[in-house]
């Protein structure tokens, strides 16, 4: 494959790095570890990138080359919209497939997290027509929340990244057909969760149409009701779930604090 790894330019930073964006960068850098730890990443491919508080159009990204499990705070790129690093870095960013979320992060004033990964079982999901089912508790999350969006190849132009937003609106998660998953998070954590939900319920969807028997599904009433529920007036997921996974973490390496 061949992807842009080297952005247009650098551009001088905005000042010392403050509490908040080293918080961000310990955040950012363990949800690259969990999503590893989980089987979720695709060698040194796809992106989590989150907004650097206080700096408008400045975000962190991974750096292009490293897995997933070799993400730490310290060597997260900033770069801004147009994918230009901001300060100084040794380490180059996939400037290409930061396209995606810098259309997320302009379309959506909430998308302070962008989650997309090219996990098994949601590239599964997003090849099925009917795509995911309400047949579990965890589907029931983003029933009548879900976007899609058609696969249209490997370059992302301006064009597509319309259609993309578009599509998306104002939900949380996504199914990129014959591509992968996406979560827009308010958090970090929110994002993460999110991301763990719905690749959960693509899992429960292909273990149970593995039998070749037809899936039970609640009717739409209850679909509906559960629905709300679990979105709980909007409050923002992740917040009792986040200090747990970090304990998880730090049991068995704190080096992505670094």
């Amino acid at each position: 494959m061949s992807f842009a790894h080297s952005p247009a330019g650098h551009i001088a930073a905005s000042g010392p790095l403050s509490e908040a964006e080293q918080q961000t960068r310990i955040d950012l850098a363990a949800a690259y570890r969990l999503a590893a730890l989980n089987g979720w990443d695709d060698l040194i491919y796809t992106h989590i990138s989150a907004s650097v508080p206080g700096e408008p159009g400045h975000f962190l990204i991974n750096p292009f080359g490293l897995a997933f499990d070799e993400v730490r705070a310290s060597n997260l790129v900033k770069i801004d919209i147009a994918g230009n690093i901001v300060g100084a870095s040794e380490h180059p960013v996939n400037a290409t497939g930061f396209a995606l979320h810098a259309a997320v992060h302009a379309a959506r004033a909430d998308a302070i997290c962008v989650m997309h990964l090219h996990n098994t079982a949601g590239v599964a999901v997003s090849a099925q027509p009917a795509g995911l089912l309400p047949a579990s508790q965890h589907a029931l999350r983003f029933y009548g929340q879900l976007a899609y969006h058609d696969y249209e190849g490997l370059a992302f132009t301006p064009a597509e990244a319309e259609r993309l937003v578009a599509h998306l609106g104002g939900n949380p998660a996504m199914l990129l057909r014959n591509h992968g998953t996406l979560t827009v998070g308010r958090t970090i954590a929110e994002a993460y969760v999110l991301m763990a939900t719905l690749v959960k319920a693509c899992e429960i969807q292909l273990q149970a149409q593995a039998c070749g028997a037809p899936l039970v599904v609640p009717n739409d009433t209850i679909a509906t009701r559960t629905a709300e529920q679990l979105y709980d007036g909007g409050a923002i997921e992740g917040a009792f779930e986040w200090p747990a996974l970090l304990r998880k973490l730090d049991r068995s390496d704190r080096g992505y604090r670094d």
